[in-house]
């Protein structure tokens, strides 16, 4: 169907917002690869795309990640529409929210999209010419989302639903089928009842999570939900692990980011374990028995694994391990580290790079480390609390050389990029759990905060903030969980799962921020629960990749043409 007759086939007073979103992500989608193409010139050098030509043209490349991201979630808004259609369930909720979706960011793609609070994108960035960009820009479909699509009218609306419903939890279906809502559920009574009402005393004190907690969501098999069940699993797939720990990272981040510790750990072994290895560590983790830690980063690398210098000497049958780690989550009640090293110093960059299997005894605030060889201080943050972070120390710390991962030294980066799809899509559900978090605290307090004789929800700009969280919480949930999909189904999802850690980190972001502005003064003091959230949400941004380096492993993708 062209785009004019998209625009007229629609009845008189309905705005078929899917119809025309179908139209329009074909016109987004030539522009997408318009401005690859365009990009690609400009880093290009002798045929082959140039590191030095990439990083003098960031902002092209980055915003080039942010374009395909914003694409990716216009077709996922349409395809959300039509899952639900199939289902019978895209009612009035969820045509406001796909109709405001489409047309917000549709506008923002042809106006500027902000890769952070300061740095607004825009398709000049990328050498679009203003040319394409006006003829883009009156494509009827384009024109009719951008001016039918997120109007006042249509924020009201949503509001009204939300307001009068009194909508506490997701605003609008997910799409899940009855299985896997039926898991949010008793994740939502579980959070609702053991985790919510303490979370915010574990934080403001600095506690851990308590073991009772850690206990519960081993009975209830969170450690092993996507685990095979020859190993003690409960072998489901990733769009599950995406609901289990988006809830519970809406009652707080560091409950549903102690299930990414047995994540990695897991995929890590599943991938590059020897069958001995396998069938030692999998039950173990699955059961919760053990706590695994991923012990990669360094003061002097962040991002920049090829720099690692932590050191592994093989001593006849044992591996011993000198340097220093920093940002460990979890490492003095952790069982075990999947530790980083360099086990060939000859090897220069990745190559020389290895993971071992490191066991040690757990320790407490008194003794966190009672290993010899390994020596630790905590790093006070100012969120993602409930775990701990450390900067450890290894002073010949003593690792069997039968956990070795694979058993065959040189292959511990190739490994660990196994893991960084799920990683980053984890990451990503945890960014929409906290986003969620973010959307029912301020509607919370909108609804119960009277001003000037009304309740805040009733001021547009606050039922605004409302709306466009809950409108970005599901734009984010829906890649989210089609990344997590295509990672079930067996396909490459680099860029799905980069790009939905992308949004979502932006998204958990402004939701937080929106939230705490709702409640004003009250926001900035430390008794209010959105204080944390706020601090929570700045962490997603950083780690699993931050932001910038997120932008540039897409840009790369993309523009070497998906290979």
């Amino acid at each position: 169907m062209s785009a004019s007759a998209a625009v007229q086939s629609v009845p008189t007073g309905e705005f078929d917002a899917v119809a025309l979103g179908r139209v329009a992500t074909d016109s987004l989608e030539k522009l997408l690869a318009e401005a690859t193409s365009l990009v690609k010139a400009k880093v290009t050098d002798g045929g082959r795309i140039s590191s030095a030509l990439l990083e003098k043209e960031q902002r092209a490349t980055h915003g080039l990640a942010w374009l395909a991201t914003y694409v990716f979630s216009v077709r996922e808004l349409v395809h959300y529409a039509d899952r639900l259609t199939e289902m019978g369930k895209f009612g009035d909720t969820e045509k406001l929210i796909v109709q405001i979706g489409l047309g917000e960011y549709i506008a923002q793609i042809l106006g500027g999209i902000p890769m952070s609070q300061g740095e607004i994108v825009r398709l000049p960035d990328l050498y679009v010419s203003g040319a394409t960009i006006a003829a883009l820009a009156v494509e009827p479909a384009i024109a009719a989302l951008v001016e039918n699509g997120n109007t006042a009218a249509s924020r009201a609306a949503l509001a009204d639903i939300i307001r009068d419903a009194h909508l506490a939890g997701t605003i609008g279906e997910a799409g899940l089928d009855e299985t896997t809502e039926a898991m949010r559920t008793e994740m939502h009574r579980f959070v609702e009842a053991e985790v919510a009402p303490h979370a915010h005393e574990w934080h403001l004190k600095n506690d851990y999570i308590p073991l009772e907690i850690i206990s519960q969501l081993s009975e209830m098999g969170v450690f092993g939900l996507t685990i095979p069940e020859e190993f003690g699993g409960l072998g489901l797939p990733k769009e599950a692990m995406c609901v289990v720990t988006e809830e519970l990272s809406r009652g707080y981040i560091g409950v549903g980011s102690l299930g990414t510790r047995s994540e990695i750990a897991a995929e890590l072994i599943l991938a590059g374990g020897t069958d001995e290895q396998k069938g030692h560590f999998l039950p173990k983790i699955a059961s919760g028995e053990i706590l695994p830690t991923a012990v990669f980063t360094e003061p002097n690398t962040g991002s920049d694994l090829a720099s690692l210098r932590t050191r592994a000497v093989k001593e006849g049958d044992v591996y011993k391990v000198n340097g220093n780690k920093t940002w460990i989550t979890h490492p003095v009640r952790a069982d075990i580290m999947t530790l980083l090293v360099r086990t060939n110093p000859a090897e220069p960059g990745y190559k020389g790079l290895s993971i071992l299997l490191a066991e040690k005894p757990r320790g407490s605030d008194e003794n966190p480390f009672p290993a010899e060889g390994m020596t630790g201080g905590e790093i006070e943050v100012l969120g993602y609390r409930g775990m701990k972070e450390y900067e450890i120390g290894f002073d010949g710390f003593t690792v069997p050389a039968k956990n070795l991962l694979g058993g065959e030294e040189g292959q511990g980066f190739k490994q660990l990029m196994t893991t960084f799809e799920s990683a980053r899509i984890q990451t990503a559900a945890r960014a929409v759990g906290v986003a969620q978090a973010a959307m029912e605290v301020g509607l919370k307090y909108a609804e119960e905060r009277i001003q000037f004789g009304k309740s805040l929800i009733n001021f547009p700009r606050v039922a605004d903030k409302i709306v466009m969280m809950a409108v970005e919480t599901m734009i984010a949930r829906q890649i989210t969980y089609f990344a997590a999909r295509a990672k079930d189904e067996g396909r490459r999802t680099d860029l799905e799962a980069g790009m939905s850690k992308l949004l979502g980190a932006r998204v958990a972001w402004a939701a937080a921020d929106n939230a705490l502005q709702i409640h004003g003064g009250n926001g900035f003091a430390l008794e209010y629960p959105v204080s944390r959230i706020l601090c929570d949400a700045r962490i997603l941004n950083i780690f699993e990749g931050a932001a910038e380096i997120q932008a540039q492993v897409i840009a790369r993708r993309l523009l070497d043409g998906g290979n």
